[in-house]
């Protein structure tokens, strides 16, 4: 059953591309890339030892077709495709098209994507499993009655999802009878364009819960177990922000009894490779599954960095037949780690994502800081892919260090060009609530609002609030000041006169 990996085709772009190929050349693995028009100069298409132009820029033309993405692979001899995430990464259809090419999946079986990937199916099966599920409709819904009459059975408030995707797209929460109609047809209609499907089914909207989710590896031979959870609570417009593990709400009582949900959850569906199970955890800490995400995770960093397992090496070694060389209780848990998202986006206008030329970037170092990024200094972010430039990590012995690693790593950062969200991740990790723990999927929504940065920084000093004029005018990204200098003008980070901003005039 065991089959050698000669060489990967990575069917993706960013840093998730350029995270494979570094897997892959540890382990002795011959690599492609592909790339679109905009990608052309991109640090994974720089890194491989083949690259192929796969089309135009948007994904529709290039990332997302499966004969191109099939050709290439052919005509370079790659015996392997990794899908890493987004994209086509937990399509069936093209994961059965890879395999009936005779090119190993390195992912889950078409099968468990399918069956994990409708989200009705999935509860269906996990709940034959004895996983618990928050209170739903078994079935899709397309009679705005039967959701009527849900409603009136558990009580508002109800969720309206897609069961076709995730992502928070086709979502709508219904908080009374009024709202039901237009929420329906708009969940609907969202799902359609989203996903091609607009099926949509109904749970009990649980409020104020915690998104706790655990990391899964199961090898060809049955052997599945978990590396623990990923809280991942602190999310904006149902997309992840920060994430770190441990959760503070999880002992070892719960994360006993979640991590065997989540294995049962994982066999229920005869899953093989990496993959994760995401749940909602209640008040009074009961836990529901609530999907699968059958591939690797953005998120997967803080999992890496507390246990010292490599995912994707085991993504590698699952898809070539090997089995697991450790069992659960050969899994070392150590520290705290958290992972913050660093997008172009500016977070004093609505998260409105940042276009542009990065025209200097110098990333933060350190002890027990990892960055994954996918773009450098003089490369383009533009206007067809997420708009992430890197994850920020920090590890440290405690929760608290962690904290204080990371802050001091988001401080140092330095990118111009474009404008970048870390003044909000710093808002995130000095937040009373989030440093306490008390907190939950409502985070940002209750406690964020753009001005509280402007307030931050003008209480500060007056090189503060400089910055803070700046960065709304997308010519300095990070916060730190150093004192003036004898030009009167104000140096970012400590780097002197070389990185020198405009005049303190500037305010006046």
């Amino acid at each position: 059953m065991k089959r050698e990996i000669k060489k990967v085709l990575i069917a993706n772009r960013g840093e998730i591309a350029v995270r494979i190929i570094r897997a892959c050349q540890e382990m002795g693995i011959g690599t492609v890339a592909i790339y679109s028009d905009a990608d052309r100069t991109s640090p994974h298409v720089l890194m491989a030892d083949q690259a192929y132009r796969i089309g135009p820029a948007p994904s529709r033309e290039s990332y997302l077709v499966t004969e191109k993405i099939l050709e290439i692979a052919t005509l370079s001899g790659a015996d392997a495709i990794h899908p890493g995430y987004g994209f086509l990464s937990e399509n069936a259809s093209f994961a059965s098209r890879v395999l009936e090419a005779g090119i190993e999946f390195i992912g889950p079986r078409p099968e468990s994507i399918h069956t994990m990937g409708d989200k009705t199916e999935a509860r269906k099966v996990v709940s034959a499993a004895g996983v618990p599920t928050v209170p739903g409709t078994a079935d899709a819904v397309s009679d705005e009655k039967l959701v009527r009459d849900f409603a009136r059975e558990f009580g508002y408030p109800i969720l309206i999802k897609a069961a076709a995707g995730g992502g928070g797209k086709g979502m709508r929460v219904v908080s009374s009878e009024s709202q039901l109609a237009a929420a329906f047809a708009g969940a609907q209609s969202e799902a359609l364009s989203a996903f091609g499907d607009g099926r949509v089914y109904v749970e009990k909207y649980l409020e104020r819960p915690r998104h706790i989710e655990f990391q899964i590896l199961a090898d060809k031979y049955g052997n599945t177990i978990h590396l623990g959870e990923r809280e991942c609570s602190i999310q904006r417009r149902h997309q992840k922000v920060v994430e770190e593990t441990p959760s503070v709400i999880v002992d070892d009582d719960l994360r006993s009894r979640m991590g065997r949900m989540a294995v049962a959850a994982a066999r229920a569906c005869k899953y093989e490779n990496a993959g994760t199970i995401e749940c909602l955890v209640d008040k009074d800490r009961n836990f529901y599954f609530l999907e699968m995400n059958t591939r690797l995770q953005v998120e997967h960093p803080v999992t890496e960095m507390r246990t010292g397992i490599d995912i994707v090496h085991q993504q590698l070694r699952i898809a070539m037949g090997e089995r697991l060389a450790f069992a659960q209780g050969d899994v070392q848990f150590r520290g705290h780690a958290i992972e913050c998202r660093i997008y172009a986006e500016d977070p004093f206008n609505n998260f409105l994502p940042s276009t542009g030329t990065i025209t200097h970037l110098k990333p933060s170092q350190g002890f027990g800081i990892r960055e994954d990024r996918g773009v450098e200094q003089g490369g383009e972010i533009s206007v067809y892919y997420d708009p992430m430039i890197s994850k920020l990590v920090a590890h440290a012995q405690t929760r608290d260090d962690a904290i204080l690693k990371l802050k001091r790593a988001l401080h140092e950062y330095e990118i111009l060009g474009v404008r970048v969200n870390i003044p909000f991740n710093l808002f995130v990790l000095d937040h009373p609530c989030f440093r306490s723990g008390e907190f939950d999927t409502h985070f940002v929504a209750t406690h964020f609002r753009p001005e509280l940065l402007r307030q931050a920084s003008e209480s500060d000093n007056t090189a503060a609030a400089l910055v803070t004029a700046m960065l709304e005018d997308g010519r300095v990204h990070s916060t730190s000041t150093s004192n003036h200098n004898q030009n009167n003008s104000v140096s970012i980070n400590g780097v002197g006169s070389k990185w020198k901003t405009r005049r303190l005039d500037y305010l006046r």
